[in-house]
């Protein structure tokens, strides 16, 4: 077994194959950045373009998805040690009055696989909520799912009571009836149609954060 094989198993959607390379690699004392970065990660990465180049759909990303957080579940006691440093801290939830979470958990799996710590607040998510954790965490982007064009309104107050807040954090906002032109008009930071595309976007922002 090696690391290319925790890529594979990721890409293959093969949950066995990923625990059995990972605990092989661990038991050889592998480097835990390479299984982590050449493996989970760098599959993860590949998934995004496929989803990208239309030849994967959210189903297979799921499933590639859930794949990966196995493997980094078992990685988790080891990293926790101080040997992989994360790439910043991402808050997420859907907002107050809805209860979709199946686009937003998808998103927090692709940011984990993509390296970030991952707070997930859940649904029906309050701006205080959002606020606080924000503030507590030192989070470096707040990411805000809708799928109710009921909901979007509380995205806008959620987006404001950051801003008002005063906290050095970048919300942006995504889920089905969210648009660009929405996330400009609310102030956001950023807007992605997709799990892929919010991971692009929190990269660039946190690479751009005090530049």
């Amino acid at each position: 077994m090696s690391i290319q094989d925790v890529f594979q198993g990721v890409i293959q959607y093969s949950e066995t194959k990923v625990v059995d390379a990972i605990k092989a690699e661990l038991s050889s004392d592998a480097d835990i950045n390479a299984i982590l970065n050449d493996g989970l990660i760098r599959a993860m990465d590949e998934v995004g373009e496929l989803f990208s180049a239309g030849d994967l759909f959210v189903p297979e990303m799921l499933m590639a998805a859930r794949v990966m957080k196995t493997g980094l579940e078992i990685l988790k006691p080891n990293l926790t040690s101080g040997t992989s440093q994360s790439k910043g801290t991402v808050i997420i939830g859907t907002v107050k009055g809805d209860l979709h979470d199946i686009g937003k958990n998808l998103v927090s799996m692709m940011m984990e696989g993509a390296g970030f710590n991952v707070v997930d607040l859940g649904v029906d998510v309050d701006s205080e909520t959002f606020v606080k954790t924000a503030a507590d965490k030192n989070a470096d982007v707040v990411a805000l799912s809708a799928l109710l064009t009921t909901t979007m309104p509380a995205m806008e107050s959620t987006v404001k009571a950051i801003k008002d807040a005063g906290i050095e954090t970048r919300a942006i906002v995504g889920g089905a009836p969210v648009t660009q032109a929405f996330a400009d008009q609310i102030g956001a930071d950023g807007f992605s149609a997709d799990a892929p595309g919010a991971v692009r976007l929190v990269k660039h922002l946190v690479s751009n954060i005090g530049g």
